[in-house]
């Protein structure tokens, strides 16, 4: 059987001492400028103690009129520099892999956080987005390639495309929305060209040895699975992605398209050739015996969002075989010793059943 403690290498960067991945995880704890609060070090520092083999920050917006939601954390000024430096020297420090994710909220940008009409692949009457013109994506592919040099400067070991959950890249993804007639809009090759060239960016000015990861959906938000099995292959191909962190909501659910009938999300992505890259997986993950499942299904590392956040120790209380995170919900209190801020609990009152009266 292969251990959840088991190090995992990659073609770029350090190993990771574990198989046990924070997910990237929205916490509104940063300040209103995007810096570093005391609040995000806390959190995130904590699950670096808790043994994390490697520690992802929340999706952290590469440019202002990206931002997603309040108290998110920025990368798109050197502004932001100190503070995320402060945080990957202490993540570290604990012998845990240190990766920034990046992130741009498009069309999913509040118009009144962000003082302006947000922007996308494609016009969104409904979401009062506009499309961004050719300029405007080329500058959007740049913000996210100096995030990565930024990133590598404040001593990451590496950075997360975030190209699910319907944000951004995405958005260029998702055919119902990018109606585009230029280089970004059309054929599958053109709508995921933006992912392509940030990595190809991210790779020619960053260090050899800095790691590159993207995060894709097979489902929801305008996906098709059999598209994203083909993005899949290609990014491969390219030799150029350390890691393919798979949001699958629900990691054993039987997928929705019609052409995978019959088969675990988990299975058809674990069944891929992936060379040099390692799976990681996301979805319903609240137990030693979840995670070990998942990595007995061909998952090279497991993401733990809701059950990083009940339990910030989760790695080192797996070595328990029936472990599994707290029963929800979790009263004020316990988040609180968890290392979880007043407004990051606030958050997590929004997900039904999670937070104690």
């Amino acid at each position: 059987m292969t251990s959840l403690f088991d190090s995992v290498s990659f073609a770029h960067g350090p190993a990771m001492k574990n198989r046990f991945m924070l997910a990237p995880l929205t916490n509104q704890q940063s300040n209103p400028d995007g810096t570093l609060s005391e609040e995000e070090f806390t959190w995130l520092v904590k699950r670096a103690e808790g043994g994390f083999g490697l520690t992802m920050t929340c999706a952290s917006h590469v440019q202002a009129i990206g931002q997603g939601f309040a108290g998110q954390l920025g990368c798109f000024g050197d502004e932001h520099l100190a503070g995320l430096t402060r945080l990957a020297t202490a993540i570290n420090k604990n012998d845990s892999v240190s990766y920034v994710q990046l992130h741009h909220a498009g069309r999913r940008s509040p118009a009144d956080l962000i003082g302006t009409t947000p922007v996308s692949s494609g016009d969104d009457e409904k979401a009062g987005a506009r499309a961004m013109t050719t300029a405007e994506v080329e500058a959007m592919v740049e913000a996210f390639i100096e995030a990565a040099v930024r990133s590598e400067k404040a001593g990451y070991n590496g950075v997360e495309l975030h190209g699910a959950h319907d944000y951004v890249l995405c958005q260029f993804l998702n055919a119902e929305l990018n109606v585009r007639s230029d280089q970004y809009g059309g054929s599958l090759e053109n709508r995921s060209r933006v992912i392509f060239d940030i990595i190809d960016g991210i790779r020619a000015r960053c260090a050899k040895d800095f790691a590159v990861a993207i995060r894709l959906s097979p489902e929801r938000f305008g996906m098709k699975t059999h598209e994203i099995v083909d993005i899949f292959g290609r990014l491969i191909d390219t030799d150029k992605v350390d890691m393919i962190d798979m949001s699958l909501w629900d990691c054993f659910k039987e997928a929705a398209d019609e052409d995978f009938a019959g088969q675990q999300l988990i299975d058809i992505f674990a069944n891929l050739e992936r060379g040099n890259t390692r799976l990681a997986v996301a979805g319903k993950l609240y137990s030693t015996a979840d995670a070990q499942r998942a990595i007995d299904a061909g998952a090279d590392m497991v993401a733990i969002g809701r059950a990083a956040v009940t339990n910030h120790d989760f790695p080192l209380q797996s070595h328990d075989s029936s472990f599994a995170m707290r029963t929800l919900p979790v009263t004020r209190g316990v988040l609180r010793a968890e290392g979880l801020s007043d407004a990051f609990i606030g958050y997590m009152g929004n997900w039904p059943g999670f937070v104690a009266d």
